[in-house]
C-alpha cells in the first residue's frame, strides 16, 4: 500500500485474486503460473501507465505471482490510489480485466486426482486451453514474481 499512497489521494483500492477450491464442479488442488517474463513485465507497465492516464490515478501497483499458488493464496494483487473512490473502483476493475486479457501469463490448473491442463490466464467456462507445444521455446519464467509500479 505504501507504493500507492499519495497526499492527493482520497481513495486506495486493493484487490487480491485468490485460488478457489473448485472450478466447474472439479476440486482444485493448486494453480501453476508461468510467464514470458520480459514481455509480461512490459505489458504490465503499459497497463499501469494507461490506467494512470485514463483515470488520473496518483499511484498503481500490479503484481502477478508465478509458480505454484495453492488454494486460498493470492495470485494477483492490484493496488491503486485516486483522488476519488469512483475512479479508483473503476480503474481497479479495468486494470484486472486488462491484465487477464493481455499479460503473457499462463496457468496450469491442477485438479484433485486428474492430470493438469495449461490454459490462457482468462476467465470463461474453462479458459482457453494451451498446448504444451505452444509453451515450448518461449522465454518463460516459473516461480518468479512480476510487478509494475
Amino acid at each position: 500500500m505504501d507504493k500507492v499512497k499519495h497526499p492527493g489521494a482520497g481513495a486506495i483500492v486493493l484487490f487480491a485474486g485468490t485460488t478457489r477450491d473448485n472450478f466447474a464442479g472439479k476440486p482444485v488442488k493448486e494453480l501453476q503460473y508461468s510467464a514470458y517474463n520480459k514481455l509480461a513485465l512490459r505489458t504490465m507497465m503499459a497497463i499501469a501507465k494507461d490506467m494512470v492516464a485514463k483515470h488520473s490515478l496518483k499511484g498503481i501497483a500490479l503484481i502477478h505471482r508465478l509458480g505454484t499458488v495453492p488454494v486460498g493464496e493470492e495470485s494477483i494483487l492490484i493496488a491503486l490510489s485516486s483522488p476519488h473512490r469512483q475512479a479508483a473502483w473503476r480503474a481497479g476493475e479495468e486494470a484486472l480485466e486488462e491484465c487477464k486479457a493481455k499479460v503473457e501469463v499462463w496457468k496450469r490448473e491442477e485438479f484433485e486426482g486428474e492430470e493438469g491442463v495449461w490454459r490462457a490466464n482468462r476467465d470463461g467456462i474453462m479458459g482457453q486451453k494451451i498446448s504444451e507445444s505452444e509453451l515450448k521455446g518461449q522465454d518463460r519464467v516459473d516461480g518468479a514474481r512480476g510487478s509494475a509500479v
